[in-house]
């Protein structure tokens, strides 16, 4: 399987909420991990709030930073260019995405004309997730559990 995290799927490696059990398994299962370039500033930032709100200490960030960067370096980063805009042009009219989502559902578009057989997107916002599942998507969670 090709598990393509957005950032909503991805967080949930570091900290323990909901599902996070089932994407750590999802992940030990997985052939490679796929993501987008925009991943990264939005999963830092996802640490520094949750920092900030739950008032973590520096040593324990400084050991989710590490884990991120060292996973960061094994994932298939699929690059934000030019290459993206017509698929980004066809999603934002077609359903209701924010500009990084668009980056997403794109990138992972990208990969799964590529790799069509065994290709799942997770994400736990339920707007991406409908437009993913309209695009013909597998996700994760499964469309009973997000609806």
């Amino acid at each position: 399987m090709i598990l393509y995290l957005d950032t909503s799927a991805l967080v949930k490696r570091y900290f323990l909420e909901p599902y996070t059990d089932d994407i750590i398994s999802k992940w030990k299962s997985a052939h490679q991990i796929v993501t987008s370039f925009v991943t990264y500033a939005e999963t830092m930032a996802s640490i520094y709030r949750k920092k900030r709100e739950a008032r973590l200490q520096k040593s324990v960030i400084r050991s989710i930073e590490e884990s991120f960067y060292q996973d960061w370096l094994s994932f298939v980063r699929v690059e934000v260019n030019d290459d993206l805009n017509e698929y980004i042009s066809h999603l934002v009219q077609a359903y209701p995405l924010r500009g990084f989502d668009a980056v997403h559902l794109a990138s992972a578009m990208v990969v799964r004309e590529r790799i069509p057989h065994g290709f799942v997107f997770a994400c736990f916002d339920s707007s991406l997730v409908r437009a993913a599942r309209s695009e013909g998507m597998e996700t994760f969670p499964p469309s009973d559990e997000m609806d």
